[in-house]
């Protein structure tokens, strides 16, 4: 296959467009394991490339991508041989190096982990970034001592694609879930995903005090700006808020108050450059402890030629929880 369908992303005077296109393997990035993509998957940040509604591309022409999951085709690297299921979350591509809404993709073995068993690469993809970050936060809530018997857990942006599966998780793992959406029509499907209560996002988006009422033993919070601060301000003593998001702004309007009088640690979550050993042990998790039918609930599926539509839907915030990308 010397040619293949991608979405392209190219840059001109007007700024960034996006089109699905055929694409020359031999412009393919270095890497030492050629993947055949089958699944990818659609989070706010491939929204972001998609629309050009922040620089997150940082070379042109780019195709978007930044989770794929596949088959590999060849390789040089000694974890991997052809034939291995395979995905990669993260590690720019879809940014700095080309990406994977597209039928093959070239990239670093060690950016690779493999598929875990039981889990279907259609299902690695449902789960993709926003999920496997949503694992990643419950994990730093866990070693930070934040368990269920120590209070209910505050889920922000509860009916995006971070906020689904963390509810969904939080809740099969024994928590008191409280879901914010600014989406009320929501309700349902997330008490379906085992929220115990719903509150409307307006009771934290707004400036507010610099220490609240004291209303849950710990938070995921995808939001950032005012809604980040007033999670903090309203932490019970000695919790914790796992922070991985920016969906209402990068700024932190918040003091010191929560974290002097009432102990509360800010725990930050990254999953662009977690190392692997981590990756590893949370995609276990995922395989263990996500409830597959929650997961089915939550899930979407489009073509490859949908994509470019669905990065516009989801920066207007009218996604709701996962949408995978077929693509091979």
């Amino acid at each position: 296959m010397a040619r293949f369908r991608a979405v392209v992303i190219t840059k001109g005077e007007a700024g960034t467009s996006a089109a699905l296109t055929s694409f020359d393997e031999a412009e393919l990035m270095d890497g030492d394991v050629t993947v055949r993509v089958s699944h990818s998957t659609l989070n706010y940040k491939d929204g972001l490339a998609l629309t050009g509604k922040a620089p997150v591309v940082r070379r042109f022409p780019m195709i978007p991508g930044i989770d794929l999951a596949g088959v590999v085709e060849t390789s040089s690297h000694t974890d991997f041989k052809p034939g291995d299921a395979v995905i990669l979350n993260g590690w720019g591509t879809g940014e700095t190096h080309l990406g994977a809404y597209a039928e093959k993709s070239r990239v670093k073995g060690d950016w690779l982990v493999p598929l875990p068993a039981g889990l279907s690469a259609a299902e690695a993809m449902a789960i993709g970034t926003a999920g496997y970050t949503a694992m990643l936060c419950v994990m730093a809530l866990e070693r930070h001592g934040i368990t269920p018997d120590r209070g209910p857990m505050l889920v922000t942006g509860a009916a995006g694609g971070v906020g689904s599966v963390a509810t969904a998780l939080l809740a099969t793992l024994g928590y008191h879930v409280i879901a914010s959406t600014g989406r009320p029509q929501e309700a349902d499907y997330l008490k379906g995903l085992g929220a115990a209560e719903i509150i409307d996002r307006n009771e934290l988006s707004a400036p507010g005090k610099p220490l609240g009422k004291e209303r849950w033993a710990g938070a995921v919070d995808s939001v950032g700006s005012h809604t980040l601060a007033n999670a903090l301000a309203m932490t019970r003593y000695g919790g914790a808020v796992a922070a991985c998001g920016l969906a209402q702004g990068m700024d932190l309007p918040a003091s010191v108050a929560p974290f002097i009088l009432r102990g509360v640690s800010l725990l930050g979550v990254d999953s662009v450059m977690a190392p692997k050993a981590l990756r590893l042990e949370a995609w276990s998790r995922l395989a263990r402890d996500l409830d597959r039918a929650r997961l089915q609930a939550i899930t979407s599926t489009i073509p490859l030629e949908g994509a470019i539509d669905a990065g516009k839907a989801i920066i207007e915030g009218r996604i709701r929880g996962r949408v995978v990308v077929t693509i091979g």
